[in-house]
């Protein structure tokens, strides 16, 4: 795609390559723009971006795919004791550019710098403002303490990024988000990238047949969009 790839509004589409085309390491395409119309389209079609300051923009659908279906979360039994204790609050949508902001800058173990630059914090936080994208918010007190961000689609929930500053707060985020998404109906958290850590929460690997076949269920239902403070 040429690098002077034209600004998409929510309402066009944009159609990728298939993602069977994908390279082995689950690359779909390369460049674009991170306009609301081309990041709809691609998490519609099952693909995601993903990329480091200073390269094009890349464009993934992983095989396998992680998921966490709603109904196969697991929580343990040290995190349901924490949040029996009702240490921490919730809310919905409240802060979205502060916990965007937050995940950009949390520390990545092995990692040199973040893959959120500020590119892709200003194409999230316009696609909340269209109410596609929302944040789930963990307080400890009056303290910002842990949430995560992700795009909503029908009843498919596209997991983006976490953040933590206290012990276990991004865990009770996920977990706030899968009971909620289970309540209303979604049939997957996509998870994108298995790690051991979501795994210990009931995420998996599916093929990415699987994964598709799924996706295109769960976008036969109506999105449910606008700011999610009041569910």
């Amino acid at each position: 795609m040429h690098s002077h790839f034209p600004s998409l509004d929510e309402h066009t589409r944009f159609e990728f390559p298939p993602v069977e085309s994908s390279s082995p390491e689950g690359i779909v395409a390369v460049g674009g723009s991170l306009s609301p119309g081309m990041l709809l389209s691609a998490y519609s079609q099952g693909i995601f971006p993903w990329y480091t300051e200073g390269e094009p923009i890349l464009w993934w659908s992983p095989e396998p795919r992680c998921v966490l279906f709603p109904e196969e979360l697991h929580v343990s039994r040290s995190m349901r004791a924490l949040l029996k204790k009702d240490r921490f609050r919730f809310s919905l949508d409240t802060c979205f550019d502060k916990v965007i902001n937050a995940c950009k800058n949390a520390p990545r173990p092995g990692q040199r710098g973040t893959w959120i630059t500020d590119e892709m914090l200003d194409a999230y936080i316009r696609l909340h403002r269209l109410g596609y994208a929302h944040s789930v918010e963990v307080w400890d007190g009056a303290l910002l303490a842990g949430g995560m961000y992700g795009v909503s689609l029908g009843r498919c929930f596209f997991g983006e990024s976490m953040f933590t500053l206290i012990s276990n707060a991004s865990k009770a985020a996920l977990i706030h988000l899968t009971r909620l998404i289970e309540k209303l109906g979604f049939i997957l958290l996509d998870c994108q990238v298995y790690s051991p850590h979501l795994g210990t929460m009931g995420a998996r690997g599916i093929s990415r047949r699987e994964f598709m076949s799924l996706l295109r269920t769960g976008l036969q239902e109506n999105t449910v969009r606008g700011m999610w403070t009041d569910l």
